[in-house]
């Protein structure tokens, strides 16, 4: 087989990181017109690596969490067993372990393939512009379209993220269609931390992916209680995720040694509308949450 796309696109120079930082036409355009490009070459690399690549699939959850979820989709009463492995952490936050800390392992080795295949990724807008910064969504421009990946990453969002989330924070039903994500990597010296802002969601999930023996100091998440005037300051242990209402405010710590990564996952509703802050928290049956939406996906990207 003749991998003339995956040699196209691997040829090509992304725009320069100044030019990423403002935004430049010219850096929409670059993603525009490579876009087909860019999506057959992932379907080569697959293709090339098959046999080295791990199947991303459910496996690679925390095991509690895996069948409490499949329990609850069999028969949603009984998702008190889900909402057992969740704890509030601060106001509105609450803590989970996401991942298998000994599978994660497998997870990092496919995304370290990721990241040397070559193939142009976009990094988040004035986030993070690294080697291990990039955007994970189909609507957003040089996401990660390999269709293992995506497949893993819809998975994500619509078998665990929307669910718990409807279980979580009621007032986000019919503002939980539409999807975003990204992937997030702090070190020391460069891409360091994050200022105090709110995400233009309606639930965000952050899920760390650091190993066992990834150490690092800093990088705390502070979350601020805007009611009592509170800073609630909390770490992530490898493989666990917070989940909050995206009108949350929070910020990352610099991180002072060692590297964090991490996946950041965003539900909200057509053309990126999110609940309003008056919003009530309405009644809703637990059949109601365990479904997946049949709303047309949009192709709205908050950046």
């Amino acid at each position: 087989m003749s991998f003339n796309q995956l040699q196209q696109a691997r040829a090509i120079a992304l725009p320069s990181r100044e030019a990423m930082l403002r935004r430049d036409p010219s850096v929409h355009q670059f993603w525009h017109t490579h876009k087909a490009l860019f999506s057959d070459a992932w379907n080569e690399w697959q293709q090339s690596e098959q046999d080295n690549l791990l199947t991303l699939d459910s496996s690679l959850l925390d095991k509690r969490l895996r069948d409490a979820v499949t329990q609850a989709w069999q028969d949603p009463s009984k998702e008190v067993a889900v909402k057992e492995l969740l704890q509030e952490v601060a106001p509105g936050v609450f803590e989970l372990q996401f991942f298998d800390p000994e599978r994660l392992a497998d997870l990092r080795e496919y995304l370290e393939r990721v990241w040397d295949a070559q193939i142009p990724l976009r990094p988040p807008y004035g986030i993070v512009l690294n080697r291990r910064g990039a955007m994970l969504d189909s609507r957003s421009e040089g996401y990660l379209a390999a269709p293992n990946f995506q497949a893993f990453y819809r998975e994500m969002l619509n078998t665990y993220m929307r669910p718990i989330a409807r279980m979580l924070f009621p007032e986000i039903m019919g503002y939980d269609t539409q999807t975003f994500g990204f992937s997030i990597h702090y070190q020391p010296n460069t891409d360091s931390s994050i200022r105090p802002h709110t995400d233009a969601s309606a639930v965000t999930l952050n899920i760390n992916l650091n190993l066992p023996d990834e150490a690092f100091t800093g990088s705390a998440v502070d979350f601020f209680d805007l009611a009592s005037g509170q800073k609630h300051s909390l770490t992530f242990k490898p493989g666990s995720a917070m989940i909050h209402r995206g009108n949350v405010v929070h910020a990352a710590q610099p991180i002072t040694s060692g590297e964090r990564t991490n996946f950041v996952l965003w539900l909200y509703g057509d053309r990126g509308q999110i609940p309003p802050q008056d919003a009530k928290r309405p009644a809703i049956d637990a059949s109601e949450r365990w479904t997946t939406p049949t709303a047309a996906l949009d192709s709205f990207a908050p950046f």
